[in-house]
């Protein structure tokens, strides 16, 4: 597909611009719990159709599967579509961080260009995301993370198919509200201490929930109250056995994180890319 990066970047600037006051509305009505915006048909539905029929297979990514999660993911950009890179970049640009920033009314926001934990990310058939509070930090524990980004881009991906954000306002013993990954679908979300987040199961074997993912990070903790934490799992209210497992599981990674503070191997979600 003959576009630039620029017309990419301007494309989505001009969306958030249109729907700016309303994400600010959302997010500032959510934020006491978990602050979270979406905005709908962000790109031309011609790009957004071309990064789905140019998103790798499965086969062509990592698959991480275990009691807390089942889903593939890749940050290796220079192994897919030339567009997928562009357009996943594009959210990294200076404008659109500036523009994130006023939503959520947060200073000094920074994109993060080696994908740590960022990149692709597809569920196919019975692939799911338990809940969850992400890494409290990027991988050298220098900045917060405090918003992900998720772009979703599979064509008619209805609410019956599964594969749909989850955020946990009162934690994951109570209900959840869910957010439909619908396509051409941006959603923001802060993450913090308390931003229980999960993907429930995809019951569809026809297609699969393609997503493309960035994260922010900043100086400073979005809550006084945050605190330094790995990726912590629990299981869902009717999970008694597996929530006990996912939390004696965090608490062990909690106390190896103490003892190593940059962990005992580098993760390998990052892109390592050529200069």
């Amino acid at each position: 597909m003959d576009i630039t990066s620029d017309d990419i970047v301007n494309h989505i600037c001009n969306k958030i611009k249109a729907h700016q006051k309303e994400a600010a509305s959302l997010y500032n009505v959510s934020k006491t719990e978990i602050g979270y915006f979406y905005i709908d048909n962000v790109l031309p539905e011609e790009i957004a159709s071309a990064c789905y029929a140019f998103f790798p297979d499965k086969s062509e990514m990592r698959c991480l599967k275990s009691i807390r999660e089942y889903k593939y993911v890749s940050a290796q950009m220079d192994k897919h579509h030339l567009l997928l890179e562009k357009v996943l970049y594009a959210f990294q640009h200076e404008k659109i961080v500036s523009l994130i920033s006023e939503i959520c009314a947060i200073d000094q926001l920074y994109a993060d260009h080696t994908l740590y934990a960022g990149g692709l990310s597809l569920m196919a058939d019975q692939n799911f995301l338990n809940p969850h509070l992400d890494n409290s930090h990027d991988a050298e524990r220098e900045r917060w993370r405090v918003l992900n980004l998720l772009f979703y881009v599979t064509p008619n991906w209805e609410l019956e198919n599964g594969g749909h954000l989850e955020v946990w306002p009162n934690g994951p013993k109570k209900e959840s509200v869910l957010i439909e990954s619908k396509f051409n679908r941006l959603v923001v979300m802060a993450t913090h201490q308390t931003s229980w987040h999960s993907v429930n199961k995809v019951q569809s074997d026809a297609d699969a929930r393609c997503c493309i993912s960035n994260y922010y990070f900043s100086p400073n903790s979005l809550k006084e109250t945050d605190k330094f934490h790995v990726t912590k799992f629990r299981g869902r209210p009717e999970e008694t056995l597996k929530n006990f497992i996912l939390d004696t599981d965090a608490s062990l990674r909690m106390l190896v994180r103490k003892i190593f503070k940059k962990g005992i191997r580098k993760n390998p979600h990052v892109y390592n890319k050529d200069e």
